[in-house]
């Protein structure tokens, strides 16, 4: 008899033959290959053929699904640092800002009421939903995040540069919901809370980020006077890049996400060749893609149909609060008096701005930050409610923004896209 394991790699083998063979015809379909990477999954769990089974020990699946997608979102967060040229100014970074210091705690404050008003959950518990489904994803999300370096489009920058950073800003807001799951006296944890996981961890995330990646630049450039390095090396080095950057920033208690977001944009404006960061950024978004196949599977094969219909209508609540009113909302308050970048008008496009809020897509950073929370206290009958809800807005958002992604964005592109196709001057010499 055939090792299951074998059967496992023969069915992925032959997904990514078929999906790369039929790439062309596929993307002009309103159809992501995340759907039909889920689909696939779905087939593969305990309702169709059985192939992966690893609900059968929960503690191993937690820890197995972190580990997976935490290697996914610092691949994921680096490209997205790698795709971005602007220069490093308020004004021109004032959309991410905005999303981040303003959209993000809206968010997770709004999903908090919703726990706690109608969902049956404590303050701790509502707040570690708010601060789970909050971060949009930069994995799922390449259909409507920068295509290349030299698209300066802002609603396509915004929702990059938003997937990079919310994914590591969101886990002040975790670690705040784990405190509050132990202790519901506040005052015994809150200073400690905003010294060490929102101060020390940010600020060391940013500093580990500039420095970690300005040395291995400087390390690079300096053996390259005597030996240039061919396309594996570069491709390797990107790779230890990541690695070395989260793994110091976390050994110091920082924002490994974050001090990888970083670093991609450093090495971004390190070299004055373009074409050094253009080389990494096509090997790392090969990289993100295949991650992106094995997570995916990953999540459809752990689906159960008992469990999704037990908390079927507290999902559908927060689905339709979410994506229908919270992000939506959220973007417009965010946005006001927002003026767009190369352009005459005061204000974004009402379009473009109800674009930022349908194009919130949750994905791979929700399981990661639910994986992380179900190892650091979060359990029992919290942890399913959470959990089955988590897992559903996933796939709805997986099913919902990967049909409508490529047609509202050509939409877009027609009617209001502004995608200058040059490099602004002052981007090269940032870090220099």
């Amino acid at each position: 008899m055939v090792d299951i394991y074998i059967i496992d790699l023969f069915v992925i083998g032959l997904l990514l033959l078929m999906v790369t063979l039929g790439s062309g015809w596929i993307t002009r379909l309103p159809l992501s290959f995340a759907i039909i990477y889920l689909i696939v999954g779905i087939s593969l769990g305990p309702y169709a053929f059985g192939l992966i089974q690893l609900r059968r020990d929960e503690v191993f699946n937690a820890e197995l699904l972190e580990k997976i997608t935490e290697l996914v979102v610092i691949i994921s967060v680096f490209s997205c640092g790698l795709r971005i040229v602007r220069p490093l100014r308020l004004g021109v970074w004032d959309i991410t800002v905005r999303l981040i210091l303003f959209l993000m705690p809206i968010s997770i404050f709004a999903l908090a009421v919703v726990g706690k008003l109608f969902l049956g959950m404590n303050w701790g518990e509502a707040i570690l939903l708010g601060a789970i489904l909050a971060p949009t994803d930069p994995v799922l999300a390449s259909e409507v995040q920068l295509t290349d370096i030299n698209d300066q489009d802002e609603l396509r920058f915004g929702l990059t540069s938003e997937g990079g950073l919310n994914d590591a800003l969101a886990f002040p807001f975790v670690y705040f919901g784990l405190h509050a799951l132990k202790d519901d006296n506040w005052g015994n944890w809150f200073k400690q809370w905003v010294a060490v996981d929102l101060i020390w961890a940010i600020t060391v995330g940013i500093i580990m980020g500039i420095v970690v990646a300005k040395s291995i630049v400087w390390i690079e450039k300096k053996i390259q006077k005597r030996r240039p390095a061919d396309k594996l090396m570069e491709d390797f080095i990107a790779i230890s890049t990541i690695l070395i950057t989260y793994s110091l920033t976390e050994m110091v208690n920082g924002y490994g996400f974050l001090a990888v977001f970083v670093a991609g944009l450093v090495v971004q404006r390190s070299y004055r060749n373009p074409e050094k960061p253009l080389a990494q950024l096509e090997f790392i978004e090969q990289v993100e893609k295949l991650l992106e196949v094995g997570t995916i599977l990953l999540l459809g094969s752990i689906l159960l149909l008992k469990p999704i219909l037990n908390y079927a209508m507290q999902s559908l609540l927060v689905i339709i609060l979410l994506f229908l009113i919270i992000r939506p909302v959220g973007v417009w308050i965010s946005t006001i008096g927002k003026r767009p970048l190369d352009s005459r008008r005061r204000t974004f496009h009402a379009e473009t701005r109800w674009l930022f809020g349908w194009f919130g897509i949750r994905g791979v950073g929700s399981l990661y930050y639910l994986a992380y929370a179900f190892g650091n206290g979060l359990k029992g009958e919290p942890a399913e409610q959470i959990a089955w809800i988590t897992y559903t807005t996933i796939v709805a958002s997986v099913i919902i923004h990967g049909i409508s992604a490529t047609p509202l964005m050509k939409w877009y592109e027609r009617n209001f896209a502004n995608r200058r196709k040059t490099t602004p001057p002052d981007t090269i010499d940032e870090f220099e």
